[in-house]
């Protein structure tokens, strides 16, 4: 009886540890785009997170001097790109890294602690395996649909920051106070769903983190 139970378990384990993560057909389509258009002979910079860098469909036009790749994915967080790393960044040796989490991570309600160790890890796995590669941490953003929350996402831009100014080689860019007017959110960069951003909403973006691409 008992080697049956081990036997049940075993198979079981081997299932769960070969199911396909949540992203992973949208980390494949991503794959499949790039393997056709990606020049690994040229500098490479990557652009990923959720959807806020999904849906940002310009980056090779406003950086045209750049190779740039969009790897967004989804509703993702934090933990979701730490399962990614090799897929979406480290496959394309990129000579610098813009990273879009957190949004979600605080929507979903995780703790502040588990956010920033993960986040963490994922810099520390990056540097092991690329470390001559820029980091930079893009800010969760202020949006209208999750404005209640507007506490939880400071304080953690405020940790990100901190991440970022005594770890080597990472940056932070602020994309939170450009999206603001005396302290209120502006209203006119967002899409109906008051969530994700329209082109008024990525040119804020463009004008913050150009300096950071350059």
């Amino acid at each position: 009886m008992k080697r049956i139970l081990v036997a049940l378990l075993l198979l079981s384990y081997l299932g769960h540890s070969q199911s396909p993560g949540p992203f992973e057909k949208e980390v494949v389509d991503i794959q499949k785009k790039y393997d056709t258009i990606w020049d690994a002979s040229q500098p490479t910079i990557v652009f990923t997170g959720s959807s806020s860098i999904r849906f940002w469909n310009d980056l090779q036009e406003r950086f045209p001097d750049h190779q740039v790749l969009n790897t967004g994915f989804g509703g993702s967080q934090f933990s979701d790109l730490a399962l990614y790393l090799d897929d979406l960044i480290l496959a394309y040796t990129p000579t610098k890294v813009f990273i879009y989490e957190g949004d979600n991570d605080i929507s979903a309600k995780k703790r502040l602690r588990d956010i920033l160790n993960t986040s963490e890890k994922i810099i520390q796995t990056l540097q092991e395996r690329k470390p001559d590669m820029d980091i930079v941490l893009i800010s969760p953003k202020p949006s209208i649909s999750r404005w209640k929350l507007r506490g939880k996402y400071r304080r953690l831009n405020r940790k990100l920051a901190q991440l970022a100014s005594k770890t080597e080689g990472v940056e932070f860019v602020d994309v939170w106070y450009p999206m603001l007017e005396k302290r209120k959110l502006k209203q006119d960069i967002f899409i109906e769903d008051g969530l994700h951003m329209n082109s008024k909403g990525y040119d804020i973006w463009y004008d913050v983190i150009k300096n950071y691409v350059e």
